[in-house]
């Protein structure tokens, strides 16, 4: 599985999509088990979510999500 373009599928999903980017602040994994279609290891899409965090967090969508992951409201 080529994991950095899942997270960037789960990034565009995140910042296209305000009840995905609800979900995905709400419940992480579930979102981005949604989106890739199937049940993962928890090691894989930890590292899923791990990396789509870092990218909301670089890519400036904080202000979008209202703050997911502690940025500004």
């Amino acid at each position: 599985m080529d994991i950095k373009a899942k997270v960037d599928e789960v990034v565009n999903k995140v910042k296209s999509d305000d009840k995905f980017a609800e979900k995905f602040k709400n419940e992480p994994v579930k979102a981005v088990e949604d989106v890739i279609g199937v049940d993962l290891p928890d090691d894989v899409v930890k590292n899923v979510v791990d990396g789509v965090k870092a990218k909301i967090n670089v890519g400036g969508v904080m202000d979008k999500i209202g703050g997911l992951f502690g940025g500004k409201k």
